[in-house]
């Protein structure tokens, strides 16, 4: 590849390699990066709007989960007036960013990974201060980053590529793909880099300008993205970092009759909402607007009787408190057969009791739930779910300053109750009672929802089985259910999970693009 004509030579794609954190090295170095960003903290953000910085009168706070006392940084909160300007720069740098080469493209991608890599502990650092990360839930998070960047450059060169079509007598034919247009980036906050990265970097590296809306409970992560683009040199507009209110300008933005897209991850709610909107068509809109959307799950492991006992408990523990529970991928079900159940309760509860809870910032296995509305859900669930089943352990809000949650576990529910329906998350495990192998299934796919879920035993006829007929869009047979890989586990579930597209798969660009065939006669 020539960019600039300086040659690049592109390697094949290969996943980042977390960082071994029983190494004292990394320790010390992700420590020292911690009270590097800390010295930071407190400043002021603008909004960066067609290259430009952009203030408004009210402000966005970003607050450390773990202190809430302690304050990340600063940002605004931009309205309906800012986001007509936001999309008029998108518009305008989408005239020219339309014809950019995907190579060219694709090379800021690769530029920015590269930046990255050599910022990892410093990214790491605001993660886990920002929305509550231990060091290796920050690090995964970043390297996945990096990954949708390398992925997602190669996959754009691959496909701005003539594709290939049968040959007719007497024409020359083209097939090719082009951007769709102007996009709204809606990432969440729970994997607030690589999620933020991989869908924004998706839309711009097709060739397609966004405004990228933060969650605002972890703008800072989606801040030092927009400036690492910038330091590679992303032409002005391509990128426009606009912390909003979303009650003000999320409908706003996705009514606009210039939106040609909107990538959104979160919640069930939000997503149908964004969907219904997006559906009905407004004056001046000559397309019928995209949605890519991740709406997350109930997700549930099922422990045959047939399994390795030891390995499901530490599987389902892993899986549902992992980051507080706070993941669409976590298991938030456990469904055990009968026959195995009281063992697999009894080397539960003493897993679970054994999860160390505190700062992130000290490496603790489990650190707070990410807002105070976030525990006052949390908790509100786990009273229910005090009168749906039996409390094993946990259920109680930690005496200190942030948000912290026990990780809470109830037995003995029924798989039509309320916490083994709606999703929680957060740190609470629903465990439930299966007759056998089939009855164990059915309660698998008894909810709305079909994103990931995962199957113990050491049946192979049952392991096909759950293959054909457990409905998710990522199966794992004896193994956690969280943890997908870039290209190594595409990502995205059926149902009102989502819009059944496949995250860090070779074929996820292709929802930013459109075929263009043209015919020639000679």
């Amino acid at each position: 590849m020539n960019i600039y004509g300086v040659s690049m030579v592109i390697k094949p794609f290969a996943n980042q390699v977390p960082f071994d954190f029983t190494l004292e090295e990394n320790i010390r170095k992700q420590k020292e990066a911690i009270e590097f960003v800390r010295k930071q903290l407190g400043k002021e953000y603008p909004n960066i709007v067609g290259g430009k910085e952009v203030f408004t009168e009210r402000k966005t706070k970003s607050i450390n989960p773990a202190n809430h006392e302690e304050l990340i940084g600063t940002f605004q909160k931009a309205g309906q007036k800012e986001a007509e300007d936001a999309m008029q720069a998108a518009l305008k740098a989408f005239e020219t960013w339309k014809y950019t080469s995907p190579e060219e493209r694709a090379a800021y991608l690769f530029k920015a990974a590269e930046i990255i890599r050599q910022r990892r502990f410093e990214i790491n650092a605001w993660m886990i201060l920002e929305a509550g990360k231990n060091y290796a839930e920050a690090d995964a998070d970043t390297c996945e980053a990096i990954d949708f960047l390398e992925l997602y450059g190669r996959e754009a060169i691959r496909n701005g590529q003539d594709q290939p079509l049968t040959p007719f007598p007497g024409e020359m034919n083209k097939y090719f793909y082009i951007p769709l247009g102007v996009g709204i980036c809606i990432p969440p906050w729970n994997f607030p880099f690589a999620i933020m990265v991989g869908i924004t970097s998706a839309a711009i590296v097709t060739g397609n300008t966004v405004v990228l809306k933060p969650s605002s409970e972890t703008p800072m992560m989606a801040w030092l993205f927009q400036d690492i683009m910038h330091k590679v040199g992303l032409p002005a507009g391509v990128l426009n970092y606009f912390v909003a209110s979303g009650a003000e300008t999320g409908d706003y933005l996705v009514d606009h009759p210039k939106t040609r897209f909107i990538s959104f991850t979160g919640s069930m709610e939000v997503g149908l909402r964004i969907i219904e909107r997006a559906a009905k068509t407004n004056p001046g809109q000559i397309w019928i607007k995209r949605v890519v959307a991740e709406m997350g799950g109930k997700d549930t492991i099922v422990v045959d009787s047939e399994a390795n006992v030891d390995d499901a408990v530490a599987g389902v523990i892993t899986s549902a408190f992992g980051f507080q529970g706070q993941k669409c991928s976590a298991c938030s079900r456990a469904v055990v057969d009968e026959k195995i159940y009281d063992e697999f309760v009894q080397k539960l509860k003493a897993g679970v009791e054994k999860i160390k809870q505190g700062l992130p910032e000290e490496n603790y296995q489990m650190g707070p739930v990410i807002s105070a509305s976030a525990e006052k859900s949390i908790l509100n669930y786990i009273e229910i779910g005090k009168k749906e089943g039996k409390l094993l352990c946990g259920g109680n809000k930690l005496d200190r300053p942030g948000f912290f949650i026990e990780p809470t576990v109830i037995v003995d529910v029924d798989p039509m109750a309320r916490i083994s329906q709606e999703e929680i998350f957060g740190p609470v495990l629903a465990v439930i009672k299966a007759r056998d192998f089939d009855n164990a299934l059915e309660i698998a796919n008894n909810t709305i929802y079909g994103l990931t879920g995962a199957v113990y035993s050491m049946n192979r006829e049952k392991l096909n089985r759950a293959t054909r007929e457990f409905h998710v869009g990522n199966l794992y047979l004896n193994r956690k259910c969280t943890g997908a890989i870039v290209d190594v586990h595409p990502f995205g579930g059926f149902n009102m999970s989502g819009t059944d597209s496949k995250a860090g798969s070779r074929d996820y660009l292709a929802l930013f693009l459109q075929g263009k065939s043209v015919a020639e006669k000679i």
